[in-house]
């Protein structure tokens, strides 16, 4: 391994101070444009970076943001992540992704980001405690992303609406004549998939109706495809309202496929999401969704704000939208 040049070596080359060579990097405006070119070129020539761990301790900022998720194999999550990860970037500061699936010690794997000292925290996941993640980044003053509402003077908080979006998507429905709904939920223990399927339900008993059947999936394709055979032979529904995307096109797929049925003719499905791949014209799928960049721009504003030193916490409710398809 080759030996790093240091910056007091890289200053004794220039022939200036390690203050302006610190300078330099920076981008204060105190040292003039030839000096800070001259030093870039040495630095280049000699494969040289400043030392950020070493950078951060004294300015005590990382730059260090932990995004903490379930998995990114869901595309929703995926499609997030790469939009945040970007504006992240362009900012300077660097994401630190802890998953959480699969990983039964979820406090320890926040614990081990925390100890890099991250300037923010914004929690996606839901398999997390909440007080866990509160705790152990209280210094960094967490975002919490489509949680539950708490009550945290420290605390930023996004949340998720879609009751608007489900009724019009029910109101569609019941003019086509479907009457029989069953809901494909993904997991048990998510209180974003238990909102989801309440705003379903509420719309539905506005009209004096109900979901007549239910299955489980866990937001997986093959769930959505098996779920969607037992589910179809054994209720006599018209429509299937499902947790997200990905499990509404295995649906659709194991509808039609195995089952024979004409989507929408013979059953409506309803996803939530709102995904690319949804948009897909082989997929065509009537979908609740996000405005993504601006629900990430609101994550953006919130890291802006601490960033910044404005104390005050902030909630911000963003509204799905109804993306129609071809299913609905």
């Amino acid at each position: 391994m080759n030996k790093r040049i240091t910056s007091k070596e890289i200053a004794k080359l220039a022939g200036v101070s390690s203050s302006t060579i610190s300078r330099a990097f920076s981008g204060d405006q105190r040292i003039s444009g030839r000096t800070r070119k001259q030093i870039m070129s040495i630095a280049e020539e000699h494969g040289y970076r400043p030392n950020a761990i070493a950078r951060s301790l004294n300015s005590q900022r990382s730059r260090l943001v932990a995004l903490v998720v379930n998995s990114i194999e869901n595309p929703c999550e995926g499609q997030q992540l790469q939009y945040l990860a970007q504006r992240l970037q362009e900012r300077e500061l660097l994401p630190i992704l802890l998953c959480c699936a699969g990983y039964d010690d979820r406090a320890h794997l926040m614990r081990m980001a925390s100890a890099y000292q991250v300037d923010h925290a914004v929690i996606f996941s839901d398999m997390v405690s909440m007080a866990d993640a509160i705790q152990i980044f209280r210094t960094a003053r967490p975002i919490m992303v489509s949680f539950e509402p708490i009550s945290d003077p420290n605390i930023s908080q996004l949340l998720v609406d879609g009751s608007k979006a489900a009724a019009e998507v029910i109101e569609k429905a019941l003019s086509a004549g479907r009457s029989r709904f069953a809901y494909l939920t993904g997991r048990n223990s998510s209180w974003i998939d238990k909102q989801r399927k309440r705003w379903f339900a509420d719309a539905l008993a506005r009209h004096g109706l109900g979901f007549i059947a239910e299955s489980h999936g866990d937001y997986s394709y093959d769930s959505g495809f098996k779920e969607a055979v037992m589910l179809l032979r054994r209720s006599p529904v018209d429509a299937v309202v499902c947790g997200n995307d990905v499990m509404a096109i295995g649906v659709r797929d194991a509808a039609t496929k195995v089952l024979g049925r004409r989507v929408p003719e013979d059953l409506a499905i309803i996803g939530q999401d709102g995904v690319n791949l949804a948009m897909w014209e082989c997929n065509d799928l009537t979908t609740l969704a996000l405005d993504y960049p601006a629900y990430m721009d609101t994550i953006i504003g919130f890291i802006e704000d601490q960033a910044l030193g404005r104390e005050s916490a902030t909630i911000v409710t963003h509204e799905y939208s109804v993306r129609w398809g071809s299913t609905c």
